[in-house]
């Protein structure tokens, strides 16, 4: 049950699967609440179970404001693995814990000569788990299941994403050449674009606009507004595609009228037939951006079209504009030159090497 006391809202179990009997509950609170009676610290259940908190954020948070099941995934696992638990027996000690384990051995297996690995989480993962967790607490807080100073604090792992693949121009041809017909148009657009996979299977026609020559992209990873504009070759294919007034999709299966749900088996095939090695969808983001900048487009440019919120997560295509630099260097160069070049005359050089002489 839930009811508000002066603008804050307070979560409490009524212990009772009985319905009637949870609402007569619930009516004895409200009627305290009225009649300002109603204690805080008198009424405060002393502990609440994590499991009560997992379930809460999973039922009345978590709908709606996930596009995925991912979210999802980690609660349920961090409530296997904190089972039995109170929030107060969650300390900052136990979180750090938490992080040393998933580090030692996460829950994904792989195939090593003829044996299955458990292959431990990356940085990034357990990172994730971590801010799951966070987050639940801060929602525990806003709730009245906790006090916003009992909320436990673990400091983040460091994540060293220094991965970055990308296709040369030739590389490019080759994939697209070894396409199946209908995986064609959705890598020319990943290359065209920097658009994510889900982005892309997920287009409609409702927002491509042919006419201005942009996408326009609302529903996103960041939740943010973004436009991509159209180059020709984009507009060529789009112009190419085929289309079906009872399909709004852009790409999707002809047979069925559905979207593709999934091109990973044969994109691995395409990347086989091309001798192209590790290599992702992914990575096809990763080419548009590095390409972008060794042609010298600006960072922020970059970060805007790729839909970053923070100039941090495009500076790892930094080192790919050396010429930058060089630009940088002979702009200050041509500056000094002409503000010494008169002052540096023919007989001030002649006794500097005068001076120079042993």
């Amino acid at each position: 049950m839930s009811f508000t006391v002066d603008g804050k809202r307070y979560r409490r179990p009524t212990n009772t699967d009985n319905k009637k009997l949870a609402q007569a509950i619930l009516g004895k609170i409200n009627t305290k609440v009225v009649e300002e009676k109603w204690f805080d610290k008198e009424e405060q259940i002393t502990d609440y179970s994590f499991d009560e908190l997992a379930t809460q954020y999973e039922t009345d948070w978590i709908p709606g404001r996930y596009k995925s099941d991912f979210r999802i995934h980690l609660i349920r696992q961090l409530k296997e693995r904190f089972a039995g638990y109170t929030l107060s027996m969650i300390t900052t000690k136990e979180l750090e814990k938490l992080q040393s384990e998933r580090l030692k051995a996460g829950k994904h297996k792989r195939k090593i000569d003829g044996k299955f690995w458990v292959i431990p989480n990356k940085p990034a993962t357990v990172n994730r788990f971590i801010a799951a967790i966070a987050h639940m607490f801060t929602k525990a807080a806003d709730w009245g299941m906790i006090k916003k100073a009992d909320i436990p604090k673990v400091k983040m792992l460091e994540e060293k994403n220094v991965r970055l693949r990308y296709l040369s121009l030739e590389e490019c041809e080759d994939l697209i050449a070894a396409c199946d017909e209908y995986l064609k148009p959705i890598v020319i657009t990943a290359l065209n674009t920097g658009m994510r996979r889900g982005e892309i299977l997920s287009l409609k026609w409702e927002n491509v606009d042919l006419k201005h020559g942009f996408i326009l992209l609302s529903d996103t990873k960041n939740n943010e507004r973004r436009e991509i504009p159209i180059n020709d070759t984009l507009k060529d294919l789009f112009k190419a595609l085929p289309r079906r007034l009872d399909v709004p999709y852009v790409f999707y299966d002809l047979s069925s009228g559905k979207p593709y749900g999934e091109v990973k088996k044969s994109f691995a095939s395409a990347l086989r037939r091309a001798r192209i090695l590790d290599f992702r969808f992914h990575d096809l983001r990763n080419t548009f951006a590095s390409h972008l900048i060794m042609a010298g487009i600006d960072l922020t440019t970059v970060k805007e079209l790729l839909g970053h919120k923070d100039i941090k997560m495009t500076l790892r295509y930094a080192h790919l504009a050396p010429s930058h630099k060089v630009k940088a260097v002979d702009i200050l160069d041509k500056t000094l030159k002409g503000n010494f070049h008169d002052s540096f005359t023919v007989e001030a050089r002649r006794d500097c090497a005068v001076n120079a002489t042993p």
